[in-house]
């Protein structure tokens, strides 16, 4: 700040000088137009003078003739100066509101010269349209490539967004990869701003050649107009910047206008992820539990246990409401120890025989710690390692696939089996199954609840069942929602099913009451349990 002040002084100062040179030379100026009759009077008085003085009045001349020289120089170079003061402090306003790499303005100064577009959009009955655009693929750019590439292409970016705009839009880099661009448009006319839109996205999906290297991300473009109830420039910047991150969401490589509804989604889940953050500590994730039945004898064979929200004022929330947003928030694996925790101290007191299964999400599954963090809840909690049943999706396993075995065989070594989830979704692979130690494959309920309506559904049981058979895999039928869906299975093969058919899922103590009816709670509760921590114990002493 005191520098500004100082900056400030020292023009005042040169302005002042400049000003009185100015004078200086105008009144020399004057004089030379009317110099010739001063001369001659010089002239005549020097030889009036004698020779003696006229030696002062020549030196005189002389001396005055040296301080207009140096009046002009001065002039010369206090305006220069001036000048150049003047560029240097225009240079320090673009470099304060400017980003260095690409030339586009910054989020401060972008938010200004929205502002002014704001006001002329007023005066000419015309929209503004704001875009935020974010680079899909960006980062993996810079891991690979490097630095200096990452940076080529925020600049080949940079240009092809000043070259796709309108003549008077302006532009600002807002992010790492994000950019940000506002026009005006006539608001009966949208698709214009749609065109526009559309051709970024179509330009930014093609590689780029940035010195050599080849390079190809895609565009995420979320759109927002100012005479939609959003007339300042942070409602503006907000909603585009929801319509982006639901053009990711829908798949990337898109262009989507903002709507009411995507805020209300925002809302949403910003109250969900704060109810995360709360109820897990809180205990308010519970375990449920779905009957696993074997199809030849009719026997339960054990149950797969099911997260759900016991929330304080909804009641019971489903995973379908919680599960994404806690994978992106980075909460889903305190979640699921959480609800694993108490689902092994419910099932440690049921019969022996039968069996849990768990999911593990993808994101789980990058922990290198995982297997010893469960192998840790099994012993603290005396669950038998061998009754448990680990299962993983196929889309787990496509990052990093040497992680995944080294996570996966730490736990079968420890005698836990390994189910590969939703077989047949779409990323089944052959070379997963060769690659891994599977125990088990589950086949997706899609297939199965429409075997009967669906000849390519049956088809896809059919030929899973026989795959699994020739590896000598265990196989396991989810969707089972009535008898005859049953029947089918049991036509095709032999399998672990669970479903509606037998029964919906179920908190712990209806389970307990479920095994009372059975008869499958033992007697000599606390003794097994205590062996079985002892048990495990050896086990992970000897594992070390």
């Amino acid at each position: 700040m005191a520098s500004m002040f100082s900056r400030d002084r020292q023009q005042r100062r040169a302005g002042a000088d400049f000003i009185i040179i100015g004078i200086a030379v105008l009144s020399l100026l004057t004089l030379a137009a009317s110099g010739h009759h001063y001369l001659d009077g010089v002239k005549a008085q020097v030889t009036r003078l004698g020779a003696d003085n006229s030696n002062l009045v020549i030196g005189l001349l002389l001396l005055n003739l040296a301080l207009t020289i140096y009046g002009v120089r001065r002039y010369s170079d206090v305006r220069r100066e001036v000048i150049e003061r003047a560029a240097a402090e225009r240079g320090t306003q673009t470099l304060a509101s400017t980003d260095p790499l690409t030339g586009f303005l910054n989020r401060r100064a972008l938010g200004d010269a929205i502002k002014e577009l704001l006001l002329t959009a007023a005066r000419r009955r015309r929209a503004v349209s704001m875009m935020i655009v974010d680079l899909d693929g960006f980062k993996t750019i810079n891991d690979v490539h490097g630095h200096l590439t990452g940076d080529n292409l925020l600049r080949a970016t940079a240009d092809l967004l000043q070259k796709a705009l309108p003549a008077h839009a302006v532009g600002g880099r807002i992010g790492a990869d994000e950019f940000a661009v506002a026009f005006l448009f006539d608001p009966d006319m949208a698709s214009e701003v749609e065109a526009t839109a559309h051709y970024i996205v179509e330009r930014l999906g093609k590689p780029f050649d940035l010195a050599g290297v080849h390079t190809h991300v895609s565009a995420s473009v979320g759109i927002a107009r100012s005479d939609h109830d959003c007339g300042n420039v942070d409602s503006l910047m907000r909603r585009a910047d929801i319509a982006m991150h639901a053009a990711k969401k829908l798949g990337r490589g898109r262009f989507t206008w903002f709507d009411g509804s995507m805020e209300r989604e925002l809302r949403s889940r910003n109250a969900t992820e704060a109810g995360l953050r709360r109820g897990i500590p809180a205990g308010e994730f519970i375990p449920y539990f779905e009957q696993q039945v074997d199809l030849v004898t009719g026997s339960l064979h054990g149950f797969e246990m099911l997260a759900r929200w016991q929330h304080p004022e909804r009641g019971i929330v489903v995973p379908d409401e919680f599960i994404s947003v806690a994978e992106e928030c980075g909460l889903i694996a305190d979640l699921s120890m959480s609800v694993m925790r108490q689902a092994f101290e419910a099932a440690r007191g049921w019969d022996p025989h039968l069996t849990l299964s768990v999911n593990i999400s993808p994101s789980q599954l990058k922990d290198p710690w995982l297997a010893q963090k469960m192998l840790k809840l099994l012993l603290e909690t005396g669950f038998s390692a061998e009754r448990l049943e680990v299962e993983i999706t196929e889309s787990c396993l496509f990052e990093n696939l040497g992680l995944a075995q080294s996570i996966i065989g730490s736990l079968k070594n420890q005698g836990i089996r390994i189910a590969l989830d939703d077989f047949g979704t779409g990323y089944s692979s052959l070379a997963h199954l060769r690659a891994l130690p599977f125990d088990r494959i589950k086949i997706d309920r899609s297939f199965v609840s429409s075997i009967n309506d669906n000849p390519d559904s049956a088809a896809i049981v059919i030929a899973i069942t026989r795959l699994a058979e020739s590896l000598n895999l265990a196989v396991t039928a989810e969707g089972i929602e009535d008898e005859l869906i049953e029947a089918r299975l049991r036509a095709i093969g032999s399998y672990k099913g669970q479903g509606w058919k037998f029964g919906r899922p179920i908190p712990a103590d209806a389970v307990q009451r479920l095994l009372a009816e059975r008869n499958l709670l033992p007697v000599a509760r606390g003794g097994e349990a205590s062996r079985r921590r002892v048990n495990n114990r050896d086990r992970l002493q000897q594992g070390r």
